[in-house]
């Protein structure tokens, strides 16, 4: 049996009429860069996060990048985040001449640990930028009282959670601002480059939406308040998400369901450590990630037998050329280093079969076996 990590073409199947439709309406429109569909697509994802506000942009990296400027920070200036992440959480801070300032992780839901993050607080951090990783948000209380205290944004990088919850609140309203990545094999994914920016902060939104737009006064074209990006989100993505959206949650349950399947055949197998969910959050499953200590035998032995896996993230960031002048050597980070020498994603998107992960189970149960 074959099974894949991720097989798009089924979802795109599923919705082949509806989105169809609605890109014909953009041709028809020639509405190609913003346009009517991007603003619904802003107006029903602030509504389903439960803001004032979303921002429709080019990728979840400007996203991020927009989100910290507008927020005031800039060279010179520090902000916490985590080594456990993809390589645009930090890039986005190392591009406004900020310096990323790393705290490990806390090993059972892989996300940036608050007691770390209070100590390394200084008279330069502007920023708390933690990330909601695989699906799983990072506990936010102790970073909101942190921010409150030491007068920080705190900034949800948000592109692995479209729909999480943290004590019943949406992944997307939990700081002054929320980034998330339209991806396509995100939860909620485009058929391209998208990213979003959510908030309940009039003012930021509206800092976000110019520099977005190169800086232009909506109320004067080519008029330029600041220096900006062309950081816009394109007609056709827009459409896209807006006929996506509307099954995010189906979706989502789809795979809290699948992740309840591989608990059960996997929780016998002693070798393994599972996914765990907080008692305060509401996981999405973006990723199913296990630990193995023989990570890489059992990868192997799963693609003998058909079935992708991938690893995210075989590298801390803190160990790759690109962020080795950040200067933390080996050592440094012990969770996350341990973390990513051991961690596997399994095959989880919502039109896995039953019969797939059982056979996945199986597989794995057999390995360990002999």
């Amino acid at each position: 049996m074959k099974v894949p990590m991720n097989d798009l073409r089924l979802q795109h199947a599923a919705i082949r009429t509806e989105m169809e439709a609605a890109l014909a309406q953009v041709m028809a429109n020639c509405s190609f860069i913003l346009g009517p569909a991007v603003a619904a697509f802003e107006q029903a994802y602030a509504a389903f996060c439960g803001v004032g506000h979303c921002v429709g942009v080019s990728n979840g990296t400007d996203a991020l990048k927009l989100a910290l400027r507008a927020a005031g920070v800039g060279r010179g200036d520090e902000v916490i985040t985590t080594p456990h992440t993809f390589a645009a959480t930090i890039e986005a801070i190392c591009e406004l001449g900020a310096k990323p300032v790393l705290a490990d992780i806390e090993p059972r839901y892989f996300s940036i640990d608050p007691a770390q993050v209070a100590r390394l607080v200084t008279p330069r951090t502007r920023a708390l930028l933690p990330v909601h990783i695989y699906g799983h948000p990072a506990d936010m209380d102790p970073l909101t009282e942190l921010a409150a205290r030491h007068g920080l944004a705190l900034i949800e990088d948000a592109a692995q959670a479209q729909g999480a919850r943290y004590k019943g609140r949406r992944a997307g309203s939990l700081g002054l601002a929320a980034c998330f990545s339209f991806y396509p094999g995100k939860n909620l994914g485009a058929y391209g480059d998208a990213g979003g920016l959510t908030t309940s902060d009039a003012d930021l939104a509206a800092k976000v939406r110019l520099l977005r737009n190169h800086g232009q006064d909506p109320a004067k074209k080519f008029f330029y308040q600041e220096p900006g990006y062309n950081h816009r989100m394109d007609g056709f993505q827009g459409a896209v998400l807006g006929v996506k959206l509307p099954y995010l949650e189906g979706w989502n349950e789809r795979r809290r369901q699948l992740a309840a399947r591989y608990r059960q055949g996997l929780q016998e197998v002693a070798e393994l450590v599972l996914p765990a969910e907080a008692e305060y959050a509401h996981h999405v499953y973006h990723l199913y990630v296990v630990r193995a200590q023989d990570r890489d035998r059992l990868a192997a032995a799963l693609k003998q037998a058909g079935i992708d896996t991938a690893v995210q993230y075989p590298h801390p960031l803190h160990l790759t050329a690109a962020y080795a002048s950040l200067g933390y050597g080996p050592g440094a980070l012990p969770e996350c280093e341990r973390a990513c020498s051991q961690i596997l994603s399994l095959p989880m998107f919502p039109e896995l079969e039953e019969a797939q992960v059982d056979f996945v189970a199986e597989q794995i149960r057999r390995h360990y076996r002999g």
